[in-house]
């Protein structure tokens, strides 16, 4: 098992997984659908993004990259897949001619992108015209689906229109509604919106999909007609800058010039100056919103009575622990209540940080509320109170990671380095914490000298990371958990009802791990397994105990099942409430040449010397991930029916050549000696997930049984395998299997 978004692992990887996987690219990239709303620059330029049922998969030509930026060793993308929508790194995979990879299946919405050799080397898509005029470096890419409605187009003819307008040097996108009339006797109310710092005239419009918004909005009747005016920021008087602009737009547009048909609102630094313009120019504009601004702690000097007076509606928004105006806003709401100054919170958006996922959710909220009675002034739904500030422990607090709840039961995990990593220049959170467990890096800031990050919100399951600290892998010294074939990877649980199958039993209610020690004639050496028995455990007792071998993949080893794949958690509490019938499960090193011999001639005998074990096919069962799962069909070809229980997670009957090929399979022999053959795999981002999927065709063709277990959501990785394990595990020695 390698993620792809992790730097190249040892030597030991699994061979058939570099025999798969430029494949398997090619495969799910020529599958996939083109580019949702952007198109490639020239019909001769294949585009290097595509879209799919939400899977995003990346194919970035070698001899593009070496055009753009030089030879590099690595090339990640950065965009806003991470939690909380904030920008994360995606690691890409060189594929013979190419740096590929997949990541989903990814929420509704507008994701921005660029892409980045050896760390520092930036470059743009050159396929995508989706461009930023603020950063053209950046590129977008729209996934449609019905949580992102409010961001598509209207249905041509019932949309407003933007144009662009300069002045003093300067732009501005102006949105006018439909029917926008010039000339009509009243003249129309006006929004002033504005970007963060370093944002552009187009960034409400590139970024924030301010037209789809405000079509949608105005097609359902759900705003006053109104203009729409976006400036740009980068100036350090913003105030001569807006009285500047509202001149501009006074002379080209029929707006109103009275203080209550106005309205100031803004994203990040766009918001605080609204913020201020409400507090120290009260009259101004009726009408303020702050989307996540952060006002100056000693910059609070305001006169309630004033600016209740001249404003109708002060609204503040603000994302989640990870966004930086989440204490900023605790502390400035504090104020407003001590100064007895009116306002309203849309309340902690639980879903994103700072970003324009959030702003684009805070413009649907605000304009309907412009000019017009609002038919509520609480927060939006699912939206949290903030009834204290995010304050993590201090830095060298151990151990780590830092675990913090919030009121709807969402966790963000915070980490920090040690001050061994001072000097770096670059220090980023490898994880698996994007959509479906895919793994991406996030960045971490300098906190004095050490660093640090929160993540999140992330729901109850297994997680497991490690430090990228100029590129190098390294383990955070401050968690106590381990990996033996991961020295630099840290693990902890998010507790919860989703992750009960993970969770350590209660003392005395589990079953026992222990270690069984033999000499392999395969390997010529002395080798170990772990062997994990049920709770009551009688080595004397009449009957066998049914006994599953269960198998790791390349690149792990027998200890893989228990330290990362929370076998021990997962049998124990299936024993517990019942789902599986009393047996003993053997997880044996895999790594030799010839696994059905070591199987056969060393791990099943010494498990047998050892525990009271049955030897009857009916009472076995076989099963593995990836490499271990192409070794169980290898066992099923070559011995079918001397195991009655076959599972293969993330696997397929492979060829030295890459194919799927089912020659030496013996149907009728298979279908006799075989209770239960149970095929899993993982979702787009799993990549053999093609060649599972023509593994059972080709069983189908020879009239093979098998059940599949259907997609199991999840990447490559350990998310997937575990749910594989709580499905199998109950389905073995009953009566009543198939």
């Amino acid at each position: 098992m390698t993620p792809t978004s992790r730097p190249r692992r040892r030597s030991r990887r699994s061979a058939v997984r570099r025999r798969f996987v430029a494949v398997l690219v090619a495969a799910v990239i020529c599958g996939a659908s083109a580019l949702t709303g952007t198109q490639p620059v020239s019909a001769a330029a294949a585009p290097w993004v595509t879209v799919s049922e939400g899977f995003v998969s990346f194919r970035v030509p070698a001899a593009d990259v070496q055009s753009a930026v030089g030879t590099v060793s690595s090339v990640v993308v950065e965009a806003n897949f991470g939690p909380s929508s904030n920008v994360s790194e995606l690691g890409l995979v060189r594929s013979g001619d190419a740096w590929t990879s997949v990541i989903g299946p990814l929420p509704a919405g507008l994701y921005h992108y660029r892409l980045r050799g050896d760390g520092t080397r930036i470059f743009a898509d050159s396929t995508n015209t989706a461009t930023v005029t603020s950063d053209p470096s950046w590129r977008t890419v729209f996934i449609p689906g019905d949580s992102a409605r409010f961001l598509t187009d209207v249905p041509a003819g019932r949309g407003g229109a933007i144009t662009t307008i300069t002045y003093r040097g300067r732009a501005a996108n102006v949105w006018t509604p439909p029917r926008y009339d010039a000339r009509r006797s009243r003249p129309y109310p006006v929004l002033y919106l504005q970007p963060g710092a370093g944002g552009g005239h187009a960034d409400w419009t590139e970024l924030g999909r301010a037209r789809q918004i405000l079509d949608r909005l105005s097609a359902e009747g759900r705003m006053e007609p109104m203009v729409v005016v976006m400036g740009g920021s980068g100036t350090s008087d913003f105030r001569n800058e807006l009285k500047h602009l509202v001149r501009a737009v006074h002379a080209r547009y029929h707006v109103a010039r009275d203080s209550g048909h106005r309205a100031l609102a803004g994203a990040s630094a766009g918001g605080t100056h609204a913020l201020r313009t409400a507090l120290t120019h009260p009259g101004e504009f009726a009408y303020v919103g702050s989307f996540a601004g952060a006002y100056p702690e000693d910059g609070f000097h305001a006169d309630a009575r004033s600016v209740d007076r001249g404003t109708r509606l002060l609204r503040l928004y603000t994302g989640n622990v990870t966004d930086p105006s989440y204490n900023p806003s605790y502390r400035l709401l504090r104020r407003l209540d001590r100064a007895g100054i009116r306002h309203e919170f849309d309340g902690v958006n639980p879903d994103a940080g700072h970003n324009w996922t959030a702003w684009q959710e805070n413009l649907a909220d605000f304009v309907p509320r412009l000019f017009r009675s609002a038919p509520d002034h609480g927060p939006s739904h699912g939206h949290l109170p903030l009834r204290h500030e995010f304050t993590p422990p201090a830095p060298g607090t151990t151990p780590t990671p830092w675990l913090t709840t919030l009121a709807n039961g969402d966790t963000f995990v915070t980490v920090e380095t040690g001050t061994e990593f001072t000097g770096a220049e670059r220090v980023t959170l490898w994880g698996n914490w994007a959509p479906g467990g895919s793994w991406v890096n996030v960045p971490l800031t300098r906190a004095g000298d050490r660093w640090r990050g929160t993540v999140g919100p992330l729901k109850p399951w297994f997680y497991y990371y490690q430090f990228l600290v100029d590129g190098v892998s390294k383990k955070d010294t401050s968690n106590p958990a381990s990996i033996t074939t991961e020295p630099t990877w840290s693990t902890f649980l998010v507790p919860g009802e989703r992750a009960r199958l993970l969770t350590d039993a209660p003392p005395g209610q589990g079953g026992t791990v222990e270690t069984l020690t033999y000499h392999s004639t395969v390997a010529g050496e002395q080798r170990s397994a772990y062997v994990w028995t049920p709770p009551g455990y009688d080595p004397h007792r009449p009957a066998a105990y049914p006994v599953l071998y269960l198998q790791h993949g390349g690149g792990q080893s027998y200890t893989d099942w228990v330290e990362m794949g929370r076998a021990k958690q997962i049998l124990d509490n299936q024993f517990r409430d019942g789902d599986i019938v009393p047996m003993v499960v053997v997880m044996g090193n895999g790594n030799v040449p010839d696994f059905t011999r070591e199987l056969r001639e060393n791990i099943v005998p010494a498990a047998r010397a050892a525990y009271r074990i049955a030897d009857d096919p009916a009472r076995q069962a076989l099963a593995g991930l990836s490499m271990g799962g192409f070794q169980t069909y290898d066992v099923l070809k070559n011995h079918p029916g001397e195991f009655a229980y076959i599972g293969t997670f993330s696997s397929a009957i492979g060829t030295p050549g890459g194919g799927v090929d089912p020659t030496g399979y013996d149907a009728e022999a298979i279908n006799n000696g075989t209770r239960l053959l149970r095929v899993y795999v993982g979702n787009a981002t799993d990549f053999v997930y093609p060649f599972t999927m023509a593994t059972m065709a080709a069983f189908d063709r020879l009239g093979i049984r098998y059940e599949f277990a259907g997609v199991t959501q999840g990447p490559h990785g350990w998310d997937a395998w575990q749910k594989n394990l709580i499905d199998f595990a109950p389905r073995l020695f009953r009566p009543d299997t198939p």
